[in-house]
């Protein structure tokens, strides 16, 4: 069972993740409003500043492993909480990522995120999405970077399992970028939902890259095979029990 101290410094935690998101944005956006690379400075701050008050208050510590894509490329990861984004924004240099379009309004997020490039995404139009952001890639009108997609299309607990969507697949042929797949562990120590945050080691491992122009369904089935192994690794090293399999 949890300590209450841990709970305790969950909370403080996660308030003041928030008030430093609040203090960067008043002195970052100005500066992002003139140039977009301050904006990436600003993200690339409060990640690390996340990282950083995650060890020293909560004993949460993080790792970067494998090869980082510095290029123009997808990156196809594993997503169990918030932490995964802070973990790939804090390592990858220039990210962009496939949104909900609700996200654009959110106070801070929204502006940031159009300000890096990132697509949102309606739920109900995610055909039409996509088709834009394919035609944007190929015509040199979206800004170049680290599309990272989330293959599941939302978090997904730790041990929990859900079908890889076609999106990304798509994305892939279409798009004609190297894909990155991504696992993670983050889940066991930092859930999808609530305050408290556990001890430990969390890790975002990029895996070997799956070179542009293979077909599809070849890509899709290796990519789910690759990150759900490695993050099924990741936690399994982390001490968390998988569930049996049926």
């Amino acid at each position: 069972m949890p300590y209450p101290i841990q709970w305790l410094l969950s909370l403080i935690f996660v308030i003041q993740m928030y008030l430093a998101m609040a203090i960067l944005a008043v002195f970052f956006t100005p500066l992002a409003m003139i140039k977009r690379e301050y904006a990436y400075l600003a993200c690339w701050t409060y990640c690390h500043w996340v990282r950083f008050s995650a060890h020293w208050l909560v004993g949460l510590k993080s790792e970067i492993r494998g090869e980082v894509p510095n290029d123009e490329v997808l990156i196809g990861a594993k997503h169990q909480s918030f932490f995964d984004i802070i973990l790939i924004v804090s390592a990858v240099p220039r990210p962009k990522f496939i949104m909900k379009k609700q996200l654009v309004w959110a106070p801070i997020v929204g502006y940031y995120a159009k300000r890096i490039g990132c697509v949102a995404v309606d739920r109900g139009k995610r055909g039409q999405a996509i088709k834009k952001m394919i035609a944007d890639v190929k015509s040199g009108a979206a800004l170049p970077g680290q599309l990272i997609i989330f293959p599941q299309g939302t978090r997904v607990a730790a041990g929990a399992h859900l079908p890889y969507k076609i999106g990304t697949g798509v994305l892939y042929e279409q798009t004609g970028q190297d894909l990155v797949p991504a696992a993670t562990n983050v889940g066991v120590f930092w859930p999808r939902h609530g305050i408290y945050r556990a001890r430990g080691t969390a890790v975002v491992e990029f895996l070997p890259r799956i070179p542009a122009g293979q077909e599809m369904k070849k890509v899709m089935a290796e990519l789910e095979k690759v990150v759900e192994s490695a993050s099924d690794r990741l936690m399994l090293d982390a001490g968390f029990t998988l569930p049996a399999k049926g």
